[in-house]
């Protein structure tokens, strides 16, 4: 991605400083600190709007999922939209809940969902319990038994997709522990449909992450509706189709759909066959809404050149930021502001202070850097701060929400003695 391209609602001041809608990145480091996450509200909701356009008057729901950015303050954002949400962890549904979403339009998805949140989540009125096996099926039946209670359902199929992705984020091929094989869904559905304590309401899949293609949703849409069809023979009625998400962002090259190209690939399929073009599609985009929205604005410490790799070392580091080491994903990192430190251009390892070779976030930059300077990893508003963690007992960033001229602080950055908090020292003897 060439640094003058720049994500909406994310500009250059006259002399050059990083701006995000009104503010510039160098006023939010001056009132935040550094590592500092800091998200735009308008873009957030321009790629909630995006889709909710894409299906016009067609019945739907976006489940935003939550897992890509779960800090309440952009759930919040979401509910106030009308959104549902797709939630992995019992957690996350209390996080929507406290952001004022509703549990009944919220689909609960995942492959080891425990007893005790299955009972929370009943308890909490969810919309949709996502069963990704014959055992957690039965366990449902069991559990919404003995709490009198019908469990909403769909079973998550694998309609062994090809999303052609990266292989940790592609969740539709048969070799994937997520879902049921579609060709060993019906026998679940006909069961299910004896038992009085569920009620099958839909049919889930989600094939991946990251696509820049719509070819694999519109094929897997085919093969959901062929067991939609097989599932109407034997009196099996849907109330809807949750299509899942995974459309693509741009991180450096990639070239992805618009989110109308998306919906359309599915609308293709899903309307153009009596049984369903009037049930409602569900999807459940998460990156798409998260990704671009938000940027990691970090401060260079230290600039270390050398004969064979020029090192520009930076306070953010691979437990702020995990994809670059976890992935191998390459995120674009822009200048964001000038610090008072002598220049010097090179190509540079944009590297962090953790005890690891694999603590980076971006290889072979070319930068004219000097010491204070100011730099943001783009497209890290989605698995930034959601995956972060402490290690090297490294308090997180904190996280800014940026709304017009205006910057609401949604997570303080952690106080250092929060991170032994819960420890205990054992007695000496």
């Amino acid at each position: 991605m060439p640094q003058t391209d720049l994500p909406p609602f994310f500009s250059r001041t006259a002399n050059g400083d990083l701006q995000i809608e009104q503010v510039t990145a160098s006023a939010i480091v001056d009132q935040f600190g550094s590592p500092t996450y800091v998200y735009s509200r308008a873009a957030i909701e321009s790629a909630f709007n995006a889709l909710t356009d894409a299906f016009g008057e067609r019945a739907h729901r976006i489940c935003y999922a939550v897992k890509a950015n779960s800090n309440i303050g952009i759930l919040s954002v979401l509910a106030r939209l009308g959104a549902g949400f797709d939630i992995v962890s019992y957690g996350e549904l209390a996080r929507v809940q406290a952001a004022g979403g509703d549990p009944a339009k919220t689909v609960f998805s995942g492959v080891g969902k425990s007893a005790d949140e299955i009972r929370g989540a009943l308890a909490a009125g969810i919309g949709c319990l996502n069963v990704e096996s014959e055992a957690e099926l039965r366990r449902i039946a069991e559990i919404a038994s003995e709490m009198q209670r019908i469990a909403p359902i769909s079973l998550r199929v694998n309609p062994d997709v090809d999303a052609r992705t990266h292989p940790y984020i592609s969740t539709g091929l048969k070799d994937n522990k997520f879902g049921i094989a579609i060709d060993e869904a019906l026998p679940l559905y006909e069961w299910a449909h004896t038992q009085p304590s569920l009620e099958i309401v839909g049919i889930d899949c989600h094939i991946g992450s990251q696509l820049t293609d719509v070819s694999p949703f519109r094929d897997a849409a085919e093969r959901v509706m062929k067991l939609a069809h097989r599932l109407a023979e034997r009196g099996i009625e849907l109330k809807h189709l949750d299509l899942g998400g995974g459309l693509g962002i741009r991180y450096t090259d990639e070239n992805p759909p618009p989110a109308a190209d998306w919906i359309e690939a599915i609308r293709s399929v899903v309307d153009a066959d009596p049984l369903a073009h009037d049930l409602p599609i569900w999807i459940e985009p998460g990156r798409f809404i998260a990704g671009p929205a938000g940027a990691l604005v970090t401060r260079v410490e230290y600039l270390k050149p050398g004969r064979h790799k020029s090192f520009a070392i930076i306070d953010a580091a691979m437990n702020d930021l995990m994809r670059p080491a976890l992935y191998g994903s390459d995120m674009a990192i822009v200048s964001a502001g000038r610090g008072d430190g002598d220049r010097l251009e090179a190509t540079w390892e944009i590297v962090g202070p953790i005890c690891e070779t694999g603590d980076f976030l971006g290889h072979d930059r070319p930068f004219e850097l000097g010491e204070g300077d100011l730099l943001a990893v783009l497209g890290a508003g989605a698995y930034g701060f959601s995956m972060a963690s402490n290690y090297n007992t490294r308090p997180r960033a904190a996280e800014v929400l940026v709304d017009g001229d205006t910057c609401h602080e949604i997570r303080r950055r952690e106080p250092l003695e929060s991170l032994w908090a819960l420890e205990q020292v054992p007695p000496a003897e």
